[in-house]
């Protein structure tokens, strides 16, 4: 496909980055350094110029995109990108924002503004912290299959149960199937003689309650216990949304904001969450307000830096878990190296949100995982798919080796995959692999 985005920030540059490999991919970018810079870092042409012009996108032949991504910092730029793009061609046009209330204006009459996709940074985030929160002791947390099959990943603690344990040893849940195991930055593809070991990342797949059930063998003493009381900093759109998702989950929410206009504000508009008008970095007041007792804490200011010490002093305070939101996507190792539970970059997630469309390929929902090194891929099985009316164990010989079938759902239910299921037309497959194997499995199947 010939993708085009505008705007080389973060985000842009991130999806270019995932794409360029597998796509033509233009680069439109103001700037003549970030110009400059991806032209020699990527595969993409890059091209200096105004994506809202009507020269600018002529230039680059927009009559033979197929995808237009706008992704600039400013909502009203890829707005009007994304309405001008439509007046000159039939290219799907994508517009990244932040502001919630351009997303609600698009969700009533979609294709609005000239947009065929609209993703909203600041929801996304939000959505993708409310899921960590609701099961304690998770780094990511997707569901699949309209809820019935949920993908988790955790970071095995050294004093947890499965630590040592090979997988047939740890794996107690018959529901359940472990997918993948990150170790060292690699991937491994686990078997059943494949231990387990401290600081592994592992990656499980099977029904939400099963996957809660096994939460606590991989966690600390205290880590994986079901959230009751969580602190919110700062009254961001972000923050707002964490707030009122959690507290509409029945959990019991305070929000530390400084702003006296923008407490009030919220207090008003969220009645079940109590809002303190302080400083969030200020010791004092975190021991007065007895921040420390709550199961989680979530920072969602401004400021990287703030978010950090934020998050750290929550923690020391006795704060049992903390989760940061962070601006700039390079730094989430630093945020969990020094401390903070679950970094989540919401560039990072608007980005792999937007990559999805492309990386899909038939797929009807994709996770992509830890920078890009595998994916879990949901597809629905259709004549004339290899896979239908033949076992597992006899099908596994026409997917690429480091595929692992997690779950099957069928008719509403979930079917637990062993090798003599036999998997049927108009099932749900939910599959883990290896990124650089995603496009062969969607082509196998």
């Amino acid at each position: 496909m010939r993708i085009i985005v505008i705007g080389a920030g973060q985000v842009g540059e991130s999806i270019a980055a995932d794409l360029d490999a597998d796509h033509e991919v233009v680069v439109v970018e103001r700037d003549p350094d970030r110009v400059e810079e991806l032209t020699y870092n990527l595969d993409v042409l890059a091209v200096q110029g105004d994506g809202t012009s009507l020269e600018t996108l002529e230039q680059v032949s927009i009559k033979r995109a197929d995808i237009v991504i706008a992704s600039t910092d400013v909502d009203e730029t890829n707005i009007v990108a994304c309405s001008t793009v439509t007046a000159l061609s039939d290219a799907f046009t994508v517009a990244r924002v932040k502001q919630t209330s351009y997303l609600r204006t698009w969700q009533r009459s979609q294709h609005a503004f000239g947009v065929d996709l609209m993703v909203c940074t600041n929801l996304l985030a939000a959505q993708e912290i409310v899921r960590v929160v609701g099961l304690p002791a998770a780094r990511d947390v997707e569901p699949f299959a309209g809820g019935l099959v949920q993908m988790a990943e955790f970071e095995v603690a050294a004093d947890c149960e499965v630590a040592g344990h090979t997988v047939s040893d740890a794996d107690r849940y018959d529901a359940l199937t472990f997918v993948g195991l990150f170790r060292d930055g690699d991937l491994v593809i686990p078997r059943g003689e494949t231990q387990i070991q401290p600081d592994d990342r592992l990656v499980v797949v099977g029904p939400p309650e099963s996957v809660r059930q096994f939460a606590p063998s991989v966690a600390e003493s205290d880590e994986h216990r079901r959230v009751q009381e969580a602190v919110v900093v700062g009254g961001s759109e972000i923050g707002y949304q964490v707030a009122k998702s959690l507290a509409d989950r029945g959990i019991s929410v305070r929000m530390i904001e400084r702003d006296r206009d923008r407490a009030r504000q919220i207090a008003e508009d969220l009645p079940k969450v109590v809002v303190l008008e302080s400083d969030a970095t200020d010791p004092d007041f975190l021991d007065r307000e007895h921040v420390g007792d709550a199961d989680v804490v979530v920072s969602a200011l401004a400021s990287d830096e703030r978010n950090l010490l934020a998050c750290m002093l929550a923690k020391r305070a006795g704060a049992a878990r903390a989760i940061s939101v962070v601006d700039t996507y390079r730094y989430i190792e630093v945020f969990e190296t020094v401390g903070v539970d679950v970094a989540v970059s919401p560039r990072r997630v608007v980005a792999e949100e937007i990559t999805r469309l492309t990386r899909a390929g038939g797929a009807e929902n994709v996770a992509i995982l830890e920078a890009d090194a595998a994916e879990v891929m949901e597809f629905e099985i259709e004549q004339p798919s290899p896979l239908a009316g033949r076992p597992i164990h006899e099908s596994v010989g026409d997917l690429p080796s480091d595929v692992v079938i997690g779950a099957i759902t069928r008719n509403g239910d979930m079917v637990v995959p062993r090798g003599d299921t036999v998997i049927q037309v108009g099932d749900h497959v939910i599959a883990f692999t290896a990124t650089e194997s995603a496009d062969e499995l969607a082509a196998s199947l």
